[in-house]
């Protein structure tokens, strides 16, 4: 019954979902990858039955196999939609992805600037979180991004939430250093500006 509304989840299938809700189906119920409806909503990018098991009383917390759960994954893949309702629903900042990354870290180095913003202005995620690879979300856009105008956004924003810019990585080269290094230069302007 549960695979059931899984699959209702991910197919879009409101109807269906509906009526399972009704025989009060274990909304936290996991399918072979360790995904829950709710993660399976998330997966395929509908907001409405997200919120629809967000209000059922579904555990938006809980992680898959990949150590992903829907707040993390809409944060890491720019569901702002998604990641605005979870927001809501109190959804737990602190947990971390496979990386050890909170929700910031990958929506920073994709360049989700909106996520970004959101997770900054209306949660408490900690902006130096540092990873497994010992990088803040700051080092990843200096690091693994094109240095567009995305990432020349979001690090202003990361900036004005207090992102540390002294915060190197584990062979000690700043995120100066390394927008340098990337020649993205007005990511280097920004980051000089706020004292590095």
């Amino acid at each position: 019954m549960s695979q059931t509304l899984i699959a209702a989840a991910e197919r879009d299938d409101l109807q269906a979902l509906q009526q399972l809700l009704e025989t009060g189906v274990n909304l936290n119920e996991r399918d072979n990858r360790g995904r829950t409806a709710i993660m399976a909503a998330t997966h395929a990018n509908n907001p409405k039955i997200v919120k629809i098991l967000i209000e059922a009383g579904a555990d938006i917390n809980l992680k898959d196999d990949k150590q992903d759960n829907p707040f993390l994954y809409a944060g890491a893949e720019g569901r702002l939609e998604i990641l605005k309702l979870l927001i809501n629903a109190g959804a737990d900042t602190k947990l971390t992805n496979r990386y050890g990354g909170n929700a910031l870290i990958p929506a920073a180095e994709k360049g989700h600037v909106e996520n970004v913003r959101a997770l900054l202005a209306t949660t408490d995620v900690d902006v130096n979180h540092i990873n497994n690879l010992g990088w803040t979300a700051l080092l990843e856009v200096t690091i693994l991004s094109n240095g567009g105008p995305n990432h020349q956004e979001i690090t202003r924003l990361l900036i004005d939430h207090g992102a540390n810019v002294h915060i190197a990585d584990r062979d000690g080269v700043t995120p100066l250093q390394h927008a340098k290094r990337n020649n993205f230069t007005e990511i280097e302007q920004m980051l000089k500006h706020a004292g590095a």
